[in-house]
């Protein structure tokens, strides 16, 4: 018995059932049961429909069928749709994302005496014909070939360049950097060479270098951040040093700093690159058993500066029994000699020459020869991505040339020493390799872009500096500058004093 109380305060008393929560929300739950059960049959419902309508109304497939569709035919046939639609689709969406997060790269359409008018310079200097098409020559064989491939590279087909951490673009609005590719080592090389009769060449590579500034100062582009946005490649030590105060802020893809100032190139804006190896690649096994020879080296014995060291070194090593140090050119037959020479030795020697560095060091690792570098002032490429104390050793020019010192601390590295530098050549020798896919060529333009952040730093200082740092491509701590700046910033304020007075 439950008591309820009546209005007037009164209680009055009468059998019912004994009321619970449970009694209470029965109805409310019944309710709810039924409601469920609704739209429990309401979504099975529809997800027949959508399952049907997908099994009969997906794109490419036949709404219809006839009695001599077998299942067996419309299972296959459905399959293929599925996979077809798909897969497509994915590497479709794939090759967008990558093309969409790849820095863009405008290419100019030089004037064609800077590319290919070269390659006919070169040809004629040779004695060679000019063909009517210049664009069937080819760039000749060469160390400084790297232009050439940067060239080619640029002028593929975007759906064969996947992977590459740029993209071209054909629009110089859309451009994060623009790229010049002007075959400036070629053209110092020709400017060099004699005719075939033996005549002076008449061409002329520092004409050729002032035409091409003249050019670049009438684009737009040029001026938008006074350079700094462009790329030139300038492998050859003597490239393009007629005008580099005029290209000192752009970008410089080199092997070296020897030539340059300090406010011309340097490391923060630039990018080392490789040469170009002249000798075929080693495709044998890891080891020692095919390597006889300890030391190896093969190339001009005569040097001015720096590689004088190069004649000392020769009397120095030509004597000792398991080294081979000859004197050679480039040919034909010295290089198919040289390759022999490298696969069949444990170390390469890579001693300075006219530069710091040569085609000899590459040469050296994609024949997994461990590179001995006599050199103290050597720049090489891609440091930030390659140890280069796991694949060469790095000797003092002083210690080198003491007899019986390079030859001592070679022989007593341990074979498993020598293996380990094979096999840490072997992981990184793509990098110096400019034909492959994610060899040189990449490298470069992943190191190219990262000089981004530098150049729109000081793309957007320049733009508000009151006075103008014109002796300086970019922010240094050189002593020098600092007192030119503290110099000019004297002299402007002397002469506003003398205006106000």
């Amino acid at each position: 018995m439950v008591e309820f109380e009546g209005g007037n305060g009164s209680k009055s008393k009468r059998p019912t059932r004994k009321l619970t929560w449970a009694l209470l929300a029965q109805p409310a739950l019944e309710k709810a049961r039924k409601s469920s059960q609704k739209k429990i049959l309401a979504t099975i419902v529809f997800a027949i429909f959508v399952i049907y309508a997908l099994f009969n109304g997906f794109p490419g497939r036949h709404t219809t069928t006839t009695e001599s569709d077998s299942d067996e035919n419309s299972g296959f046939d459905m399959t293929v749709d599925f996979a077809s639609t798909s897969q497509p689709c994915s590497a479709a969406i794939a090759t967008a994302d990558s093309s969409s997060s790849a820095i863009k790269v405008y290419m100019y359409d030089l004037p064609i005496r800077f590319t290919y008018g070269v390659i006919a310079a070169r040809s004629a200097s040779r004695g060679g014909g000019t063909p009517e098409n210049l664009t069937a020559l080819r760039y000749p064989g060469h160390q400084h070939m790297g232009e050439w491939f940067l060239f080619l590279d640029m002028n593929r087909p975007q759906s064969d360049r996947v992977g590459s951490p740029v993209t071209r673009v054909m629009n110089p609005e859309e451009a994060d950097l623009f790229y010049v590719p002007f075959f400036s080592s070629l053209s110092q090389l020709v400017s060099t060479s004699p005719q075939a009769d033996g005549s002076e060449g008449v061409y002329s590579d520092e004409e050729t270098q002032e035409a091409l500034v003249e050019w670049l100062e009438g684009q737009e582009y040029w001026h938008r951040n006074g350079g700094r946005d462009h790329v030139f490649t300038a492998a050859d030590p003597k490239s393009l040093l007629h005008v580099m105060d005029k290209i000192k802020n752009s970008v410089l893809l080199v092997v070296g700093f020897g030539r340059l100032r300090g406010d011309q190139g340097s490391l923060l804006k630039d990018v080392v690159v490789p040469y170009p190896h002249r000798l075929r690649t080693y495709e044998g096994d890891l080891g020692l058993q095919n390597r006889p020879t300890l030391l190896f080296f093969m190339g001009a014995r005569f040097r001015k500066e720096e590689g004088r060291i190069r004649d000392v070194l020769f009397q120095v090593l030509e004597s000792e029994g398991d080294a081979i140090i000859k004197h050679g050119v480039q040919s034909t037959e010295n290089r198919r000699e040289a390759s022999n020479g490298m696969h069949t030795s444990k170390f390469c020697l890579n001693p300075v020459g006219d530069t710091s560095t040569s085609c000899r060091l590459f040469d050296s690792i994609i024949s997994l020869c461990v590179p001995v570098i006599v050199s103290d002032t050597i720049e090489v490429p891609f440091e930030d991505t390659i140890d280069y104390r796991k694949i060469a050793i790095f000797v003092e020019s002083a210690a080198a040339i003491k007899p019986g010192y390079l030859m001592s601390m070679l022989r007593a590295i341990p074979p498993e020493k020598i293996l380990e530098y094979q096999r840490e050549m072997l992981k990184v020798r793509r990098y110096f390799q400019y034909g492959v896919s994610n060899g040189a060529v990449d490298e470069i333009w992943r190191q190219v872009t990262k000089k981004l952040p530098l150049i729109k730093l000081m793309s957007n200082r320049d733009k508000r500096l009151v006075i103008k740092e014109s002796d300086c491509s970019c922010v240094c701590a050189n002593p020098a500058t600092n007192i030119q700046l503290h110099s000019m910033l004297s002299q402007r304020t002397n002469e506003f004093l003398s205006f106000d007075k």
